[in-house]
């Protein structure tokens, strides 16, 4: 999932919590600047598996 969350991260916050609130933030981030859509979600996929 970290790997997934480095490269299409709305995808692994997607597959890891369903489409919540999570994965639309992640969706909007990644869609306005790559970079914070994708620390967003290796945090959210991190917490997450922890």
């Amino acid at each position: 999932m970290m790997i997934l969350a480095v490269i299409i991260p709305p995808l692994a916050v997607g597959l890891t919590y369903g489409v919540i609130d999570k994965f639309w933030i992640s969706l909007l981030l990644t869609i306005l600047f790559f970079i914070p859509g994708m620390i967003y979600s290796l945090i959210v996929v991190h917490n997450h598996f922890r």
